[in-house]
């Protein structure tokens, strides 16, 4: 304000409301933009990603798409195994068990159902189904002494195998068909 009260503004203010003025009108644009790359990335995200979903669980799960007789070695797991690791429901509850491979290593377990497929494995169940195994095993098939009670394991060709040390899982890995058989043994005993 000037002496006699007029609003005169100098160059410095009129500059700092001008920037301000192009700033929220920037942001007005920027704003727009977003809603519509929102909108886009969206509509690709239904066009492709969630298909791309459905293929890679039938992917995941091919081996289990239609019900199968299960072989005696699969029987004998899925027995000693108990729970389904999506719905924690009895195998054989709902007619064949169906077996998937998970993870990394590939490990072979058996779900409850067909629609378990297209659920997620739970922590809980996993856990249980893991100390089912070891409790239906009993015995370290390298040593053949009882298992320790926070046993070390190994996958083989997909079937996990509790051992009483870590060098008995070298032993497992050179001759995996001799120690699935003695596994096979161990869970027949213990199933029955």
């Amino acid at each position: 304000m000037t002496k006699n009260g007029s609003t005169k503004q100098t160059k410095q203010e009129f500059d700092v409301n001008f920037l301000v003025s192009r700033d929220n009108g920037l942001n007005l644009l920027d704003f727009m933009m977003y809603r519509i790359r929102r909108r886009i990335m969206k509509t690709l995200f239904t066009l492709t990603v969630i298909p791309c979903l459905g293929l890679i669980a039938a992917a995941f799960h091919a081996e289990g798409q239609e019900p199968k007789q299960l072989s005696q070695r699969d029987q004998l797991r899925a027995a000693a195994q108990q729970i389904c690791p999506v719905s924690g429901q009895q195998l054989g509850e709902h007619g064949t068990p169906v077996k998937v491979t998970v993870g990394k290593q590939k490990e072979e377990v058996f779900l409850c159902c067909q629609a378990c497929l297209k659920g997620q494995l739970n922590r809980k169940h996993w856990g249980t189904i893991h100390a089912n195994f070891a409790k239906a095993q009993a015995i370290c098939p390298v040593m053949e002494q009882k298992l320790p009670a926070n046993p070390k394991w190994t996958i083989a060709d997909g079937k996990i195998i509790y051992v009483c040390c870590p060098p008995c899982t070298k032993k497992i890995a050179a001759e995996e068909e001799k120690y699935l058989s003695k596994l096979d043994q161990l869970y027949a005993k213990s199933v029955k």
